[in-house]
């Protein structure tokens, strides 16, 4: 399946129904009086989180989704019935942007979770509701409401506690093959992997984790070079980082010049996610004797004035990838402890995570101001070229 994770959708929800203008009709009823229902509220249209999706894809081919209208109201009392609600599902990880006025409507996190992003219409209210003793045949009645309309961007994130970082070919897909049943494609060129794979960590009966791999980054990643940045948004939600790097390159460039670049593209894309932990893990440590990883690491450590955990590790071997998935699990326990414990810790990471949101919409905004920038500049070119034309000689 295809994996897309942005899309953009129309949601409108339904009018609500209009009220009834009756009066009773009744042979032994004399001067019966209004007897106007009210109508429906109209149904709204609302997101919910299926953990059985991982994709956009869907919202590709139906771009339009519109809630059921409110039924109007009848004689006799009767109300209108109301419009159902209209529930799209979505994947877990799925954050929902108004367009038009850029505010970030909600994140649906869990299975289950409803998210409304467009009101229903409220319903009308039929005569019965005017009469007093001085209006005894009451002729207003008031219509249902419209419902409302949206332009909105879905962006998937995807749901993962680790995230590996690394330039193409360090080991991020072959390291994630060798800790769970995730299977993406390995192979020895650049850019195999061209979306996002998910794999579950399990080390115990109730103990795993999640490890998201992303395609690798390359230099002027943040001009659109390689696969650009578009997927390092997937990392945004993790808790801990995994930098990846090759210790025997296939092209035999320096371990360490490949790990300040990518370091300088995580900054540029956002700083607080470069804030986030991060461990160096150095793999293909089998292809290198004891001295030359030293050296290596050394020189890592120097280049980035590196002063946190370091790991040394071969994927395809599977040495050292347990004490790893051990080491992260330990972590990752600790720091859900911490945040539970101490109300400063759990503060610190809802700040952070608020702040790569609105770096995210920050992001959204300047996109989609650039498009409509381009657009404009294309209707002025086509009102040029008509001018040119239509004053030709």
């Amino acid at each position: 399946m295809q994996f897309v994770d942005e899309a953009a959708i129309t949601v409108e929800a339904g009018k609500g129904g209009n009220g009834c203008l009756s009066f009773r009709r009744e042979k032994y009823v004399p001067r019966g009086g209004p007897d106007g229902g009210d109508g429906g509220h109209g149904g709204s249209v609302i997101l919910l989180g299926d953990e059985a999706l991982n994709t956009l894809i869907d919202f590709k081919y139906q771009r339009y989704y519109r809630a059921e209208t409110g039924r109007p109201g009848q004689g006799s009392q009767m109300n209108g019935r109301r419009g159902e609600d209209l529930l799209v599902k979505v994947p877990v990880g799925t954050t929902v942007i108004d367009v038009d006025t850029l505010e970030v409507i909600g994140d649906v996190t869990e299975h289950g979770q409803q998210l409304k992003v467009a009101q229903g219409g409220r319903r009308g209210l039929g005569n019965v509701h005017f009469k007093s003793s001085t209006n005894r045949a009451p002729r207003q009645t008031v219509p249902g409401t419209e419902g409302e309309r949206r332009q909105l961007r879905l962006e998937l994130k995807l749901m993962a506690d680790v995230g590996l970082l690394g330039m193409p070919n360090a080991g991020k897909s072959t390291l994630i093959r060798s800790v769970s049943a995730a299977r993406p494609k390995v192979a020895d060129y650049p850019f195999t992997t061209l979306v996002p794979n998910l794999g579950v960590v399990q080390l115990g009966m109730h103990e795993h984790f999640v490890m998201a791999d992303v395609p690798g980054l390359i230099e002027g990643a943040a001009e659109g070079a390689g696969l650009g940045q578009r997927f390092l948004k997937h990392l945004t939600r993790t808790r801990l980082l995994l930098h990846v790097i090759d210790v025997a390159p296939f092209d035999e460039s320096d371990p360490a010049d490949a790990a300040e670049r990518i370091v300088t593209e995580l900054q540029r894309f956002s700083a607080t996610l470069a804030q986030r932990p991060r461990w160096l893990v150095l793999n293909k440590c089998d292809l290198v004797d004891d001295d030359t990883r030293k050296a290596l690491t050394d020189e890592i450590r120097a280049r980035l004035n590196w002063e946190g955990p370091v790991f040394h590790i071969s994927a395809i071997a599977r040495e050292g990838t347990d004490t790893l998935m051990q080491t992260i699990h330990r972590w990752l326990t600790e720091q859900s402890r911490l945040e539970a414990e101490d109300e400063t810790a759990a503060e610190f990471e809802r700040d952070m995570r608020q702040r790569m949101e609105a770096e995210a919409v920050a992001r959204t905004e300047d996109r989609l101001g650039h498009r409509r920038r381009h657009a404009a500049q294309d209707d002025d070119d086509d009102d040029d070229h008509d001018m040119e034309i239509e004053y030709a000689p």
